[in-house]
């Protein structure tokens, strides 16, 4: 009886309901727009897409920008790491501290200039582990490591030296340069390896990085690499402003030399006026409290000047 009663009820606030929806549908849409929200509107910047250059090169080989795909592959990776923003800040921040000690290694071995930034897209810059094991900026694995002179041991892993790590990346492009002649096809093999890219060659009768169908992640790894290099050499046109102040400057400091072990490295940093956290810091190699040193073997510590 009670539900019976009240229904006329809910019958008369439905009516009134609809009725209201169809009065204010009847108005203009301009008319129900929050008088607030034009102002709120205008304190955001306008989110634009970023313009494709219409010439580009990498490692002095032209892209074919005229060719199918190509332009929009890289159309994509210039909006990814332009509204990155957290992430490209980082790479352009750590760049200023890294890209000085890479630079001249990279002129000194022949290799194209561009090529610093394949270890940003492999790392971002930093001392990190893939899933597979691969470390370092350059991102070696450990059985490859030593077949580029990169030593690692039970307390040394110079896949962490960057000044080592970017010689021995050197090698490895210069090797690949060789056996395809091309730098652009040298650094997709970075990614997929030698073998891999002479089978995609062969299996699909060309002969340059650009008409060959990849998986997804190289598909993409020369366009990001490229995408970066133009976001990274011209930040303002994408948005990006930081000043001296912002960036992180070059890790500052003098280095000795040492042919003996040293079984506590907390110690020896205080004795040489440093603590171990800034040891660390300056010389990531370093993966234990204490360092081996075999007879006849030396080892260049940094330390705070």
């Amino acid at each position: 009886m009670k539900i019976a009663s009240f229904a006329p009820l809910k019958i008369t606030v439905v009516l009134s309901l609809s009725l209201g929806l169809l009065a204010w549908l009847s108005v203009p849409i301009s008319a129900h727009k929050a008088p607030d929200f034009e102002v709120e509107s205008k304190r955001h910047s306008p989110v634009i897409s970023p313009t494709v250059p219409m010439d580009l090169s990498l490692f002095h080989e032209l892209v074919p920008l005229e060719r199918l795909g190509v332009r929009e592959s890289l159309d994509r990776e210039l909006i990814v790491n332009t509204y990155r923003h957290s992430s490209t800040i980082l790479y352009l921040k750590r760049a200023a501290r890294w890209f000085p000690i890479m630079e001249p290694i990279l002129k000194e071995e022949g290799v194209p200039s561009d090529f610093k930034y394949l270890a940003v897209i492999e790392s971002g810059l930093s001392q990190v582990v893939s899933p597979a094991g691969a470390a370092g900026f350059w991102q070696f694995m450990r059985k490859t490591a030593p077949e580029y002179g990169l030593e690692v041991t039970s307390s040394v892993d110079e896949r962490y030296n960057v000044a080592l790590a970017t010689r021995a990346a050197c090698q490895y492009l210069k090797e690949a340069h060789e056996k395809f002649g091309s730098w652009v096809l040298a650094a997709a093999s970075y990614n997929m390896g030698q073998s891999g890219v002479t089978h995609a060659l062969n299996a699909q009768l060309v002969d340059n990085y650009w008409d060959l169908h990849l998986n997804a992640e190289t598909g993409r790894y020369v366009y990001r690499m490229l995408a970066l290099r133009e976001v990274m050499e011209h930040p303002e046109r994408f948005g990006f402003h930081l000043g001296m102040s912002d960036v992180y400057a070059p890790l500052e400091g003098q280095d000795i030399t040492v042919s003996a072990s040293i079984d506590d490295l907390a110690s020896f940093s205080l004795d040489h006026g440093t603590t171990l956290r800034e040891l660390k810091v300056l010389n990531p190699w370093l993966r234990k409290d204490h360092l081996e040193v075999r007879t006849g073997h030396s080892y260049t510590l940094r330390i705070p000047a």
